[in-house]
């Protein structure tokens, strides 16, 4: 059994860390871009967040499912969102039936034959209610970014580690995604920078040299610890294994 991590956040600020940078791109979420990333590095957490996080409606789904599927009344818990956008044990719990359920409630109607039918068989497949299983799976094929190999990698949590602190960026060594064979995959770790900071604030200013961090659309969310980092590639490698049998 995984043993469940002490969350240093509220399970809304560490939400917006991750859904932050998509929503400043219009995305994905409202129009509260700055009041969201204020709340996150002041820490603050007011009776109208949970409203301005609910239009996050790709991912609300998701945290609503493995809620339900582990008695957890609140889909914004710390523990449900560190299992979607990091995956945790609690994904284990969510049955095949439910998520095939979801997945139906959601896109039956937009989607059609051989597509439809994919999407859905992905459950049974071994599918997780996981964010890389959303990138490679599903908004691969209902979204409406163009899904290159680029978009997924920048779509999907990767992680990196710390090689210097230049200014408002990180210098990573980032595990990207890759196509090889025809087939994807996790590729050996490249050189990059990504942003850290915006007006002289972020969310992982004490980031140095040797840290983990977590990367969505180019901006670094939190530290990773080792547990987490483990878990994020395990996750990540078990979708893509699933994304490549109908490649």
């Amino acid at each position: 059994m995984i043993e469940m991590p002490v969350y240093p956040l509220t399970g809304m600020l560490r939400f917006i860390r991750y859904g932050f940078m998509p929503n400043r791109l219009h995305y994905c979420g409202g129009d509260e871009n700055r009041l969201l990333f204020d709340h996150a590095v002041e820490q603050v957490v007011d009776g109208g967040l949970n409203q301005h996080l609910k239009k996050f409606t790709g991912a609300l789904p998701y945290l609503q499912l493995i809620a339900r599927a582990n008695d957890i009344a609140d889909p914004f818990d710390p523990r449900v969102v560190d299992a979607y956008w990091i995956g945790n044990e609690l994904l284990d719990r969510v049955e095949v039936r439910q998520l095939y359920d979801s997945l139906l409630e959601r896109f039956g109607k937009q989607l059609r034959g051989r597509t439809r039918d994919l999407v859905l068989g992905k459950a049974p497949a071994g599918a997780h209610p996981h964010h890389s299983f959303h990138v490679l799976d599903v908004h691969s094929r209902v979204g409406e970014l163009s899904q290159s190999l680029v978009t997924m990698d920048h779509c999907r949590v990767s992680w990196g580690t710390v090689v210097d602190v230049a200014g408002g960026e990180l210098v990573v060594d980032r595990v990207p995604l890759v196509l090889t064979g025809g087939k994807l995959a996790l590729g050996a770790p490249l050189r990059e920078h990504v942003v850290r900071q915006i007006d002289g604030r972020g969310f992982v200013d004490g980031a140095q040299a040797g840290d983990v961090v977590s990367i969505h659309w180019g901006w670094a969310c939190e530290v990773l610890s080792p547990a987490q980092c483990q878990r994020l590639a395990r996750y990540t490698r078990h979708h893509l294994e699933i994304a490549n049998r109908t490649i």
